[in-house]
């Protein structure tokens, strides 16, 4: 199917559904799978289904494609055939009668899967996600299975052009929240307050509702939601903020003096905070170890005279907040072309009222990082 031409937004950025993109993600994993003699691949997680195949799924629905060896892909689709889909075969199956939404929409989908599968001919080798692969179909359809989850967000690491340029949209969502946020806190105004606002100006950066939202919005705490609260002289508000546009997480956080005037403790707390992104910024390059720079970023951590660190040092992030690879001592990756990862570091103590978590967002290049969320990271 022919795309429509793309949206351009801000900086001529090519937002619309990339065909060519998506064809080079189907032969990418089916190269990557080879070995595996697999008939056809079906996903079912609309992450998977948009990696693939283009088309974003609000939750509510369930979509499907079945990628065959021979690099034909079929889509399953709710309701309708979209404008654009790297696709060669397009079912739909109703997922609303009379707008009322359907509750077995996974049943409904699977029925026109079945067909796909069906008119397939013998299909001896399936790989299928074994955490959303359905009963519908494994139950009425007899293949062997292999489960290919593991090796999707192995695919999913490496970020294509299309997928950056939605990232940087999304970021630049963050951006205009950041500068709303320095305008309007004060003492006395309201966390839901903060919330209202700054999710208004990511809507009016994208022009368009957001696909997903943000983190935390609690002042003087380590992190939470918006409550019903004013803010307090002396605080330092974190706000770690996660906007999606049409899929594509950011995440990025700052720490912002409620007052405008950080203590010297606050301050120097600051200054240690910012060595870990020279750090980051002088040492990450493809193969670097992340657990390795999560324990270099210890060790420059406790040095510092008032705070502790007690958590994760980044995550990549992409179609989920939380992607590979992973800044943490629990696993060890390495950095490779293509990641797009967060660094948030922090430190956190009641006598800083309660800390700060400051968190930047990188595409790792052939010789080192790229800073996709250069704006100011002062507290005030």
């Amino acid at each position: 199917m022919l795309a429509p031409p793309d949206y351009r937004i801000g900086r001529t950025l090519m937002l619309g559904i990339n065909v060519e993109a998506c064809r080079s993600r189907q032969q990418r994993l089916l190269k990557a799978l080879e070995d595996q003699s697999l008939d056809a691949i079906v996903v079912t997680q609309n992450e998977h289904v948009q990696w693939l195949a283009g088309p974003r799924y609000e939750w509510k629905f369930s979509p499907a494609a079945v990628l065959f060896a021979d690099g034909r892909l079929a889509l399953v689709s709710p309701n309708e055939a979209p404008e654009a889909a790297a696709a060669d075969d397009v079912r739909t199956y109703e997922a609303q009668w009379l707008s009322t939404l359907r509750n077995d929409q996974r049943a409904a989908s699977s029925q026109a899967l079945l067909g796909i599968l069906r008119e397939a001919g013998e299909l001896k080798r399936l790989g299928v996600e074994y955490s959303s692969y359905p009963v519908h179909v494994s139950s009425q359809f007899s293949a062997e299975l292999v489960d290919i989850e593991p090796e999707l967000y192995r695919q999913r690491r490496k970020k294509d052009a299309d997928e950056i340029a939605k990232i940087r949209m999304a970021i630049s969502g963050t951006e205009k929240m950041y500068e709303k946020a320095r305008e309007i806190i004060c003492p006395g105004i309201s966390e839901l307050e903060v919330f209202n606002q700054l999710q208004a100006a990511a809507v009016m950066q994208y022009g368009e509702a957001l696909t997903g939202t943000g983190n935390d919005y609690a002042s003087g705490e380590m992190g939470g939601p918006a409550r019903d609260r004013r803010t307090q002289d002396g605080e330092l508000y974190i706000l770690d903020l996660g906007p999606a546009f049409r899929g594509y997480f950011a995440d990025n956080s700052r720490a912002i003096a409620v007052n405008g005037k950080p203590t010297d403790e606050q301050q120097e707390a600051w200054t240690y905070i910012m060595k870990v992104f020279a750090h980051l910024e002088a040492v990450v390059k493809p193969g670097k170890s992340c657990k390795e720079l999560f324990l270099e970023v210890q060790e420059i951590l406790k040095a510092a005279p008032i705070g502790e660190f007690p958590h994760h040092l980044g995550h990549g992030i992409g179609l989920y907040p939380h992607e590979a690879p992973h800044l943490n001592s629990c696993w060890d990756d390495t950095f490779a072309v293509g990641d797009v990862f967060t660094c948030e570091p922090g430190l956190y103590d009641e006598r800083l009222r309660f800390g700060m978590r400051l968190e930047n967002d990188y595409l790792v290049t052939e010789t080192g990082v790229e800073n996709l969320s250069p704006f100011k990271m002062e507290l005030a």
